[in-house]
């Protein structure tokens, strides 16, 4: 007798705890990859983003005008950009107040923490579930294959004689649990270690250009003297020195 051993005709024959695990790996699957390509493309926009406002920041000799140029962009707010908004912005507000020079470059510095703590957070959305689903998924299906097994070996209780194709069938439905759950968590442990790892990457990366923009700050501080601006249009001038 042919048994069919189908993807389709295992799901419909196997128990129905079996068959609910299967739906929950093939959800945790469906929901993993969608993630994967979400903070893939993510992940790429915020690499793109820094590399091109790493090079203006560089060849920019107007802070001003970066500033400027950055406030009158649609879209507001996200990666090492919101930094230097946020950065630039309370260095102007405390020195328009005649702060303190080490209050006004404590301001300045605080603010960019807080700034790339908010950005590490979004850069790292969604990585604790592909985690989760690396982790959990293997023992999910392996408890669908225990289970499923059980149920083979409890029916052959009911036959005189078992042979190899009665048993067959029921761990195949079995194995195919497991399975399932190696093709859900595969691939979220491998997207989980690139994306963690591109993550710290451009975090450095941001920190490292936050210091630069920092230490142009406290150069220009100490070098010259400056006056109070006329009006809250304007923002002391200064000059970032080339890479």
């Amino acid at each position: 007798m042919k048994t069919d051993l189908s993807l389709l005709s295992l799901f419909t024959d196997a128990s129905a705890l079996v068959q609910i695990v299967m739906l929950i790996l093939m959800i945790l699957s469906v929901l993993s990859w969608t993630l994967i390509f979400q903070r893939g493309y993510a992940l790429r926009q915020a690499q793109k983003l820094f590399d091109e406002f790493q090079e203006r920041f560089h060849l920019s000799a107007d802070l001003n005008r970066l500033y400027d140029y950055l406030a009158q962009k649609r879209h507001q707010g996200y990666g090492i950009e919101q930094v230097f908004r946020q950065g630039f912005r309370e260095f102007v507000r405390l020195y328009k107040q005649e702060a303190p020079t080490d209050a006004v470059m404590e301001g300045t510095e605080r603010a960019m923490r807080v700034a790339l703590a908010k950005q590490e957070d979004e850069l790292e959305q969604s990585l604790p579930f592909l985690a989760t689903v690396g982790s959990i998924s293997v023992y999910i299906g392996l408890f669908g294959t225990v289970w499923g097994i059980m149920t083979a070996f409890r029916g052959l209780g009911s036959v005189q004689q078992a042979t190899l194709a009665m048993v067959a069938p029921g761990i195949s439905e079995a194995l195919v649990a497991t399975a399932l759950g190696l093709f859900a968590a595969i691939p979220a442990v491998f997207a989980y270690n690139r994306f963690f790892n591109h993550v710290d990457k451009l975090i450095r990366a941001y920190d490292n250009l936050a210091e630069e923009f920092s230490t142009a700050l406290h150069r220009r501080l100490h070098s010259q003297s400056w006056q109070e601006p006329e009006n809250d249009t304007m923002r002391p001038n200064f000059d970032v020195p080339n890479k």
